[in-house]
């Protein structure tokens, strides 16, 4: 027996095995829900978990769901059917990337049934996940965040606390909108590039190491450059899902979108030109094609 509390864990996906798996690893009791992917089910239920056949059945014995999702309507779906089941649910820690309006109002309805709603996006690879080292940041009041703290230091190497329930929502689309907006910039930069004469590698060879160099550069350059298909496995249709999102927020807040609506345009053209399953650094092919070029080449 353990004193841990039961955890229900839905979507364990690219980044939710790797998170899963630790906390069963941690001594955590945790139900999966199933998955049209049987492999990471297979896994998680080797190792001591048990498989759920429904939102229901996680509800029902869980004290504390995780969720990890690809957007708001499906977080709104899978919320809606933990508060219709009443059972002992008495926290949400939704991990996904979602709208920051949607996540208000859940919170709303969740308090009102007497749950927390946590928002605790995630930034990293699946690498990370896998290896229990994601950054986290988290939306919640000070003693929900307190109480919480201890399983997301087991998904997370570095959490923080960054504001209130929505705030982590909000961080997480500002931090996309940093590493998708560099994603379009690289992209373009490599066309221009190419048009002149300038290879993939030159480019690379006085970028990297220097003052524009960064982590996201070096993932994104290790497809373009390292051939590397892997190198960040974050597709193309989601990241112009998060910059709908974020465009959304900034015209709610009454920002101007102009570079927010730009980089969103262009991941919107990469997943109308049917590339929406390709990963983000594949982004430098279609720029490169779209402008009539071969990648690093003039």
């Amino acid at each position: 027996m353990t004193d841990k509390p039961r955890i229900g864990f839905i979507g364990a996906g690219l980044m939710g095995h790797g998170m899963a798996k630790n906390l069963v690893e941690a001594g955590y009791p945790l139900s999966v829900l199933a998955h049209r992917n049987r492999e990471p089910i297979d896994d998680l239920v080797s190792r001591g978990a048990s498989e759920a056949d429904g939102v229901a059945a996680i509800a029902s014995t869980a004290k504390i769901v995780f969720l990890c999702l690809p957007g708001s309507p499906e977080v709104e779906e899978v919320v809606g059917q933990i508060l219709s089941a009443k059972g002992p649910v008495a926290t949400i820690v939704d991990t996904s990337t979602a709208n920051p309006v949607s996540t208000r109002s859940l919170a709303e309805r969740c308090h009102a049934s007497g749950i927390s709603l946590v928002d605790a996006p995630l930034s990293r690879t699946p690498k990370e996940a896998w290896d229990g080292n994601l950054d986290v940041m988290v939306g919640a009041s000070e003693a929900v965040f307190e109480k919480v703290k201890p399983l997301l230091d087991v998904i997370g190497g570095k959490v923080v606390r960054v504001g209130e329930t929505g705030a982590g929502h909000t961080m997480k689309l500002l931090n996309n909108f940093l590493s998708l907006g560099y994603a379009a910039i690289y992209s373009e930069a490599l066309a221009i590039g190419a048009k002149g004469g300038v290879s993939a590698e030159v480019f690379h060879s006085v970028i990297g190491g220097g003052r524009m160099d960064c982590g996201f550069y070096q993932t994104f350059m290790n497809y373009v450059v390292g051939g590397d298909p892997n190198a960040h496995k974050f597709t193309l249709r989601n990241a112009h899902k998060d910059m709908r999102y974020l465009v959304s927020l900034a015209n709610e807040s009454g920002i101007a979108s102009n570079v927010s609506s730009v980089v969103k345009n262009t991941l919107a053209t990469a997943e109308a030109t049917g590339h929406g399953s390709g990963y983000l650094p594949t982004l430098a092919d279609i720029v490169a094609e779209l402008n009539g070029v071969g990648r690093g080449k003039a």
